[in-house]
């Protein structure tokens, strides 16, 4: 019996698995090839997928759209998650100048692509994939396919087709608009990332800790709650050494004060200072080595009672006699102010004698194997609602069909509203890091593998005519021209920072590489800063935009 033998006999449900797995695995392979130091990455899975049905490898069709959508779903409800805490601090500040260059970069690329989809005489189907693989944002091609499936005469073939068309040239183009605008501007990269790290550093201070003996006799008698300034300056009380003791103790909210008392305070160098004007001065001696039964401990949130409950119910002080001085939450650190909501898993330090620790350890939970869990109802009640809002239609008027977030926008928005959240009515959301990347890498590897095995049948017979390389040209022109543009007016107009504009410029087309390259070229991180703050809303953008133009009627 020959392998074709074996190969038409066998079960279709175990050739499904083999051809997905051998397309998984050598997409895998082909995506770690570089080519002048660029790589396809997770894409390679793709152009896998389409030359295993060039030469007739084609899974059932009902199972292949099925592992496709499944995929998307998962993909974006991870990204979801790991995007969420992060997202609506990217919205302030600092990150709505960014956000606001992101969304001219991808409203430029969706006027640049209806513009040429009317002057090539593209069908929007096309049009639509073109935009998705011209900014190497594969969640909005899964979302035009669905808008195209559900219309009548919609062919989300044909979008695949041309995402993968425009996809290569865009990894390569969204690079060199980076190596161009740097030559263009002749930056000095050492000098940007220094001259960023500088002003980082400016923005941010670290918490200290400050002993200052009670001098003002307006403080004497007076609660430590009720010190002028202390709400103001944020500063945390964790212990105190009576006038005329040696011993130290733990200081609450509630500790009554008087003069010649020395404490210690817990903030940043500013606002210590400021809070020392009112108090008196600062101490000849660090009161973190005086004696006493006081000492401190780090502490896992993990008792799902408390999750967002802030420092001041938590009770610790009244129940315990234990004092929060700060919180820690994945890399950002916080002063323990009492209006602060805490979640699973943040890490508390509290300050009071052993037994008192001891009990206020058990009432927090401090439970670290729970941090390496993932808890999976969470994860499908999330999966579900993400559904039926992806289902829900919005009516508009112009367009041919209602439109809908998919598969692709209502797992995306729900997964990042209960990260935000941290919970589902009773049910705690937490996932650690290392599950979310593998649950994120397999659900786009199965969606790329889908999308190429469905697409591969008459991909290479199309792409190489005068129809695909209308594709192949009008992708180039909605990776380049936005890029060059909004990033030499940010360059030119607002001096910013080569390490801001890498990371602004790579993350508004939602591109890892890209990411990658500039971090090498600065040997540092510092553009992932501006990267992961425009992401989050390119994203969403991005999915929206894709089913529009895949909708319209020109």
């Amino acid at each position: 019996m020959n392998v074709w033998q074996i190969w038409h006999e066998a079960h279709p449900v175990a050739l499904d698995l083999l051809l997905l797995s051998a397309v998984a695995l050598t997409g895998i392979g082909l995506g770690r090839l570089s080519l002048g130091g660029v790589r396809l990455g997770v894409a390679g899975v793709l152009f896998s997928g389409l030359i295993a049905s060039h030469f007739g490898f084609r899974p059932d069709h009902g199972v292949a759209h099925f592992i496709k959508e499944f995929g998307l779903m998962l993909f974006v409800f991870t990204l979801g998650l790991q995007m969420g805490p992060g997202f609506f601090a990217s919205l302030r500040q600092e990150g709505l100048k960014l956000n606001l260059y992101a969304t001219a970069i991808i409203g430029s690329g969706a006027v640049i692509t209806l513009a040429g989809a009317k002057l090539l005489g593209l069908p929007m189907a096309a049009a639509a994939g073109v935009f998705a693989g011209g900014t190497t944002n594969t969640p909005a091609l899964g979302a035009a396919q669905q808008a195209l499936a559900a219309t009548a005469g919609g062919d989300p073939e044909l979008a695949a087709m041309a995402y993968a068309a425009a996809y290569p040239l865009a990894v390569v183009g969204i690079i060199g608009s980076l190596m161009f605008l740097k030559y263009w501007f002749r930056v000095d990269v050492e000098g940007e990332a220094e001259a960023f790290r500088t002003r980082q550093s400016e923005g941010v201070e670290p918490l200290e800790r400050m002993s200052l003996v009670v001098e003002n006799p307006n403080l004497d008698g007076v609660e430590v709650i009720a010190v002028p300034g202390l709400k103001e300056t944020g500063v945390v009380v964790s212990r105190l050494r009576k006038s005329g003791e040696s011993d130290a103790v733990t200081a609450g909210p509630h500790t009554v004060l008087h003069l010649g008392d020395t404490f210690v305070a817990v903030g940043t160098h500013g606002h210590l200072e400021q809070f020392r004007k009112v108090v008196g001065r600062v101490a000849g001696e660090d009161l973190m080595q005086a004696p006493g039964r006081v000492t401190f401990r780090r502490v896992v949130l993990t008792n799902k009672k408390l999750l967002g409950k802030t420092v001041g119910s938590l009770g610790l002080d009244l129940l315990y006699g234990v004092t929060v001085t700060r919180v820690s939450r994945q890399d950002h650190a916080f002063t323990a102010l009492p209006d602060l909501p805490l979640q699973f898993g943040d890490m508390l330090q509290i300050v009071g004698d052993e037994p008192s620790l001891d009990q206020a350890t058990k009432r927090l939970g401090n439970a670290v194997h729970l941090l390496n869990e993932t808890n999976f109802a969470p994860v499908f009640a999330g999966f579900a609602l993400g559904v039926l809002l992806g289902l829900y239609p919005i009516e508009v008027s112009w367009l041919p069909a209602p439109l809908r977030l998919g598969l692709a926008g209502g797992p995306l928005l729900v997964a990042i509203l209960i990260s935000r959240l941290g919970r589902i009515g009773p049910l705690v959301v937490h996932m650690p890091l290392n599950t979310n990347r593998a649950l994120k890498d397999l659900g786009i590897i199965l969606f790329l593998a889908c999308v190429g095995l469905l697409a591969g049948e008459n991909f290479f017979r199309t792409v190489f005519t005068s129809q695909g390389l209308s594709w192949v040209a009008l992708g180039a022109a909605v990776t380049l021209l936005p890029l060059l543009i909004v990033g030499s007016i940010g360059r030119r107009f607002h001096k910013m920072n080569f390490m801001t504009l890498s990371g602004l410029l790579s993350g508004s087309m939602t591109d890892p590489p890209a990411l990658a390259f500039a971090t090498g070229m600065a040997r540092c991180d510092s553009p992932a800063i501006s990267y992961a703050t425009v992401y989050p809303l390119t994203m969403i953008l991005r999915i929206v935009l894709a089913q529009l133009i895949a909708l319209l009627v020109l």
